[in-house]
């Protein structure tokens, strides 16, 4: 029986170089205020506006480093408040995705696309996608016991030396479950 950490990412945003530079200023970096369970992954203490057609969030966490292009990931619950249509995606699939408005202390993006979803992941190292018996790719489903028992469906595998093993899904996933503190999960292939 395979495990795995099972954590809940909740509303956040990455930045390109060129959108920080307008949100904060020109060569502005982004501060740690937490390191992620994926190595190198961090969140910022810098926060921006997020504004979409019926409303907005106020102060959203920006998640460091820096990437090629801007992406805001929200549950659908999010994208009701905000008014957007954000399609579940894979991250970094953001190809004619919601658009949406980033305020910064030092100046306005508009974002034409880049307002997901995230699909529900699973991230593995190799060795563990070995030992579980999956690729990257895979579709699985995963069974989590933590308040409210749940299958998660159409979760598929990442594999990456640059990960660590746990599951991503957000909160609306997370309070479907009944999941809060430490949570694992069973892989169902």
């Amino acid at each position: 029986m395979a495990k795995v950490l099972v954590e809940t990412s909740a509303r956040h945003l990455h930045v390109s170089r060129e959108a920080l530079d307008i949100l904060f200023g020109k060569d502005y970096e982004l501060t740690v205020k937490k390191d992620l369970s994926q190595p190198g992954q961090y969140a910022a203490n810098e926060r921006v506006r997020v504004i979409g057609p019926k409303g907005e969030f106020p102060a959203m966490s920006i998640l460091g480093p820096v990437r090629a292009a801007t992406q805001v990931e929200i549950s659908l619950s999010d994208a009701r408040t905000l008014g957007v249509s954000a399609p579940v995606r894979e991250s970094g699939d953001i190809a004619g995705s919601a658009g949406c408005t980033l305020v910064g202390p030092a100046g306005t993006v508009e974002i034409e696309e880049g307002v997901i979803v995230a699909k529900r992941h699973i991230h593995l190292r190799p060795s563990d996608a070995e030992e579980y018996g999956l690729e990257n790719g895979q579709i699985v489903s995963v069974k989590i016991d933590a308040g409210r028992p749940l299958i998660f469906g159409d979760v598929v595998v990442r594999v990456s030396e640059k990960f660590m093993p746990a599951m991503h899904i957000d909160t609306d996933e997370s309070n479907a479950a009944g999941a809060s503190g430490v949570v694992y999960g069973e892989i169902i292939k």
